[in-house]
């Protein structure tokens, strides 16, 4: 008896739909995603789905749907973020950045060829002068990485 009254209603009322369907999108996304930027919708569409079964009008629903979805955003992402990224570390590119590294092979952007060890590894490197070589034994900083090759420019004396 309680699922045929459920089927009406639904039935009735589309919206009804509309706000189970957004709940469920909304955390189908956030799983295959993981970045906590769907899951507040959940929040907000589950709120408006309450407002439309107890009887509320489309506007007030909408309206529910968008304050309740944003003060979630605004008050929980912040702390979610922290507490769901305290075990992430660095990959080995984040790591590098800003890291002091030596030439073993000149680098020469013109011709395509450069080398520098950063941390115990080989890099390909290209200097961020492209018209400037850098010679093998120079230190260098890496400002950043584009695939597998690493930016660098020569290291300064008070750096």
């Amino acid at each position: 008896m309680a699922n045929e009254t459920m089927l009406a209603d639904m039935a009735s009322n589309p919206m009804l739909w509309v706000w189970v369907i957004i709940i469920a999108a909304s955390i189908f996304a956030e799983i295959a995603t993981l970045g906590l930027t769907t899951i507040w919708f959940a929040g907000g569409a589950a709120v408006a789905l309450g407002t439309a079964i107890a009887g509320g009008n489309i506007w007030l629903q909408i309206i529910l749907f968008i304050i309740v979805s944003v003060v979630l955003m605004v008050l929980i992402r912040p702390y979610a973020k922290k507490r769901f990224n305290i075990r992430r570390t660095a990959t080995n590119v984040d790591s590098i950045l800003g890291q002091t590294g030596i030439v073993l092979s000149e680098i020469d952007n013109l011709q395509s060829q450069g080398l520098v060890k950063i941390g115990g590894q080989e890099w390909t490197a290209r200097s961020m002068d492209s018209s400037e070589t850098i010679a093998p034994g120079e230190e260098v900083i890496v400002d950043r990485v584009e695939g597998v090759k690493v930016i660098v420019r020569k290291k300064e004396g008070g750096e």
